[in-house]
């Protein structure tokens, strides 16, 4: 097959075929290693939104990072209540199976989730009209305050602190995971907050002492 009646879906095979050439058939080495099995190192907690991908952000080879993206890259707390919790198994995953040694929450600029969780635009959204995104980004809420306080609910200033506000809770977040207190308490995991920037495409690092996102030069 050469073309389809859906253009879209023609873009996506011609990147495949792309891929095939420059991807696989140049790192096959690469590829027969990743068959016999995965070790990342890190898994990167980032937004869904299609601007942030971490594999081009961090231009890493397959099987580098282990990835999870969900709407504002937002870490559940811990919680054993019934129910399908994509992000907390994911992050069991990685930390007991593959054991990985650095988990990085990666904001980012001009996200919607953030934004609409310091307006509270979807906050009496009805499930299907926003309220599954309107439940999600209720994670926010108690941050938010002080953000709105200090510098309103609108405003690239308000959004901005409102995106690394919501790193720092994914950040308290995974402290109540027992098997990341534990590996945290050993050494033997580390935990980052990061901020990518799109309007600059510069890559910001969360200093753990100040409390302060810092450019990587």
């Amino acid at each position: 097959m050469t073309s389809t009646d859906d253009p879209v879906l023609d873009t996506l095979i011609d990147g495949y075929r792309r891929f095939r050439t420059t991807g696989w058939s140049s790192n096959r080495e690469r590829w027969d290693q990743l068959g016999k099995g995965q070790s990342p190192e890190v898994m990167v907690i980032a937004c869904s939104d299609s601007r942030v991908d971490p594999s081009q952000i961090f231009d890493v080879d397959p099987g580098t990072i282990f990835v999870v993206r969900n709407v504002a890259a937002l870490v559940p707390p811990f919680e054993t209540t019934p129910g399908h919790h994509g992000v907390s198994a994911a992050l069991e995953f990685a930390v007991q199976v593959l054991k990985v040694k650095e988990v990085v929450v990666m904001g980012h600029g001009l996200c919607g989730g953030c934004k609409a969780a310091l307006t509270q635009d979807l906050k009496d959204a009805e499930v299907g009209q926003g309220g599954f995104v309107a439940d999600w980004i209720s994670m926010l809420d108690e941050a938010r305050i002080p953000v709105a306080e200090t510098l309103g609910t609108t405003g690239r200033d308000a959004e901005r602190a409102m995106e690394q506000a919501a790193v720092k809770v994914s950040l308290e977040n995974l402290m109540t995971f027992p098997c990341v207190q534990s590996k945290v308490g050993k050494g033997q995991l580390r935990l980052r907050g990061a901020f990518f920037a799109i309007s600059d495409g510069v890559l910001h690092l969360l200093d753990s002492e100040t409390g302060e996102f810092a450019p990587i030069s």
